[in-house]
């Protein structure tokens, strides 16, 4: 699969770092965060590389030359003129004849390619995006999908949202169809989100790819002196799902919201105070959060599955508000008794997934590639604990003497 990076920006935000070189070409820990990017699809077979050129071109022409010293092949689109962040694909379209990898030359990544792009065959749709949750999805672009991971609704970050929203965020990665380019908007510059790729949303042709890999744009210096600091901690390798992954996983009610009973109503459920700054600092680290919970309220037909997922739109919203995400979200909506007023039959089972049952976190590891053994599962109750030991995994319960703030701390210290 061919590869077109777009690396013809300013980089007006950035240049404070460095002013004398494109921003494709500034360091971070000792190689041009191009390179990097080069080094992550040369190791994994995507040898084939255009690169999109204008503001100062010729250094990075003379950086990169053919390819050849990085183990890669190299041409180059010159700009003459600004084309938007897609117009030149329209200029290259004879040479990308087949589906092909789209990729910003400021990103910082360490991801599993092929994982995407077998995501991108099994859907054949004409555009598949790589997305993941952010700290900050109050301003960014948010992609709504549906169950089967399809884009139904693309949001600008200047638009109108929804009052409570999932955070999945548009990365700036893409693999797209030469289908695409056969019919050019009839503008000089050419937008690739608005023009191109959010007209495709509800028409099942526009996929979505979610995954807690690493990547960032770091087009401001504030992101950019994070990605530092990440790849000092080698962090970037390590949340690669080539290789096994640690999580943190955390009961819901009780441990991430106030416990009020069998949560029903979207206005009962509260953030616990501190629980923000926590997940932070999970998110800092090299563990992924996931939440796993018992929902018998569902099975109880005391909620059904879309008030559930307004509940967890508005947790994911409260937490992205103060700069925490989750990774992964799993819910069991069995219940095993029968007797309730409008109960659902068929969810009155005894399953798997039911903690004290690990059916949960086993998902996750399989979905994640977690190691259970060097992860953590961190409730409020027994059944929270025996699941999580059922797994694998070291467990906590949270109680008066040991909060989750302690509990965390001991993780992430023990583990440094």
């Amino acid at each position: 699969m061919k590869t077109v990076i777009m690396a013809g920006g300013l980089g007006k935000r950035i240049k404070e770092i460095n002013d004398s070189i494109p921003k494709p070409l500034i360091m971070v820990n000792g190689k041009p965060v191009l390179e990097r990017e080069i080094e992550c699809l040369s190791k994994q077979g995507f040898k084939d590389i255009i690169i999109t050129v204008s503001y100062m071109k010729e250094k990075i022409i003379d950086h990169f030359k053919d390819g050849k010293d990085f183990g890669v092949n190299i041409e180059y689109f010159i700009e003459e003129e600004p084309l938007g962040n897609a117009g030149a694909l329209f200029e290259l379209k004879d040479k990308l004849t087949d589906d092909f990898l789209l990729i910003n030359a400021d990103s910082i990544f360490d991801i599993d390619l092929n994982r995407f792009v077998n995501f991108h065959y099994q859907h054949k749709g004409l555009a598949s995006l790589f997305v993941h949750p952010n700290n900050h999805p109050y301003d960014s672009g948010l992609i709504i999908l549906d169950d089967n991971n399809q884009v139904i609704e693309w949001l600008n970050k200047e638009e109108d949202r929804p009052k409570w929203y999932r955070n999945i965020v548009n990365a700036g990665m893409h693999i797209l169809s030469p289908e695409l380019l056969n019919n050019r908007p009839d503008t000089t510059k050419v937008d690739l989100d608005r023009q191109i790729l959010k007209p495709l949303a509800n028409k099942n042709l526009l996929y979505a790819y979610k995954s807690s890999e690493y990547i960032k744009d770091m087009g401001t210096p504030e992101r950019y002196k994070q990605v530092r600091d990440d790849f000092g901690n080698n962090l970037p390798f390590k949340r690669n799902l080539v290789n096994k992954q640690k999580a943190i996983f955390l009961d819901r009610d009780g441990t991430i919201n106030k416990y009020k009973g069998f949560l029903n109503n979207i206005d009962d459920f509260e953030l616990i105070d501190d629980i923000a700054e926590n997940i932070k600092k999970i998110n800092s680290s090299e563990y992924l959060c996931i939440v796993v919970s018992n929902q018998p309220v569902i099975a109880r037909g005391e909620l059904s599955f879309d008030g559930l997922d307004e509940i967890h739109k508005k947790m994911e919203t409260l937490l992205g508000l103060k700069g925490a995400y989750i990774d992964g979200l799993y819910y069991c909506p069995h219940h095993p008794d029968s007797g309730f007023e409008g109960e659902i039959k068929e969810l009155k089972i005894d399953c798997d997934c039911r903690k004290p049952k690990p059916g949960m976190l086993i998902k996750a590891s399989k979905d994640f590639n977690i190691d259970l053994s060097k992860s953590y599962m961190i409730g409020d109750s027994d059944n929270d604990i025996k699941a999580g030991n059922a797994a694998d995994c070291k467990s906590y319960k949270i109680n008066s003497d040991d909060s989750i703030s302690n509990i965390i701390r001991e993780i992430l210290t023990t583990n440094l």
